[in-house]
């Protein structure tokens, strides 16, 4: 049976981070029922923990349906410990449009689309001392986070997608939950010069879907596109905001970590990739990237109107090298 270790003492750089996600996760698990328990605890070497996508398929976990109005806030609240406030606006708004796109595609008398097939999984023991994880799935929102000794966390992949990307009528008319992220890259590749865009533009044709796909374990990419050292000032900080953008999905603290590993590797190993149209509902995609990174974003389905998004860390999706880390230094012992 799984138990729940009470948070302790700040232990590292993440201690504080570690025992509010750990003090959720107990909360949230002792609210179970047993057999909602089961359908939302897995063992942390569970194959089950790297499954993760972003399609409307059958997932494992507790889904939000099948939950009390007091689990569903303590859920949340858990949910809450990984993102900031933007985050969590993002992340449940694009909950939300299930039910827009159940009502456009209107399906025979089935819900198909529910803003309450989102799953919650633990995996292993929250304990803010120990090697845990967790996860809060369903059509475009993956959240993973992995825990390792209490003292590191690495919060990819880490996916939101939209669609619609824009509600075109009805009562949220006008909506683009991730309506930032395509504006700042597609205001980036404008800004460019035909000598620059000859170079960030790599393909006229978006590719029809992300090229780090969910089944594949994760790899370096090729840069794409434009270096850093090309980009003039002004185009620099708007690819850094860009960057920050979808770090700040994150709480600060590990928005912060992520953007440390970047500036540590080096601004200047950064690059920008566009493919397909300039213009608004021209199917598009774009790529940032450097040794510590991976933001990929396309916009091509529903004629440029279905947006995905996501960041992978290449040296840490689903904390790899934390967790190589940690048997490494018990191996050690």
């Amino acid at each position: 049976a799984l138990t729940v270790e009470s948070p302790t003492r700040r232990a590292g750089d993440f201690g504080k981070v570690s025992e509010e996600m750990a003090a959720a996760a107990g909360g949230f698990w002792k609210s179970l029922t047993p057999e909602q328990q089961a359908k939302a605890h897995f063992e942390f070497k569970d194959e089950e923990r790297l499954n993760w996508h972003f399609i409307p398929r059958e997932r494992k976990g507790l889904p939000i349906k099948e939950m009390t109005p007091d689990q569903r806030k303590l859920a949340m609240g858990l949910l809450s410990t990984a993102l900031s406030q933007k985050g969590l606006e993002k992340a449940t708004t694009i909950m939300s449009l299930e039910q827009i796109l159940h009502e456009m595609e209107k399906p025979n008398g089935k819900m198909v689309r529910d803003p309450e097939r989102y799953f919650f999984s633990i995996f292993g023991t929250p304990d803010a001392k120990g090697t845990w994880g967790w996860r809060v799935e369903g059509h475009h929102v993956s959240i993973n986070i992995t825990v390792v000794d209490g003292k590191a966390i690495a919060a990819t992949p880490a996916f939101l997608g939209s669609n619609p990307g824009e509600v075109k009528d009805g009562p949220q008319k006008g909506l683009r939950v991730l309506g930032n992220d395509e504006e700042m890259g597609r205001s980036i590749v404008k800004s460019m010069t035909d000598e620059q865009k000859a170079v960030a533009v790599f393909t006229k044709d978006a590719p029809k879907e992300m090229i780090l796909v969910p089944k594949e374990k994760i790899r370096r990419l090729d840069p794409v596109g434009i270096g850093w050292s090309k980009l003039d000032a002004k185009q620099q900080a708007a690819v850094w905001t860009l960057i920050q953008e979808y770090a700040n999905r994150l709480r600060g603290e590990l928005a912060e970590q992520d953007l440390g590993k970047i500036e540590k590797a080096g601004k200047d190993q950064i690059s920008f990739g566009w493919a397909g149209g300039l213009e608004r509902g021209e199917p598009h995609y774009y790529r940032v990237q450097g040794p510590s990174f991976v933001i990929e974003y396309d916009n091509v389905q529903n004629n440029a109107n279905h947006v995905h998004s996501v960041w992978h860390d290449p040296t840490s999706n689903f904390g790899e090298d934390l967790l190589r880390a940690h048997h490494e230094a018990e191996h050690n012992k």
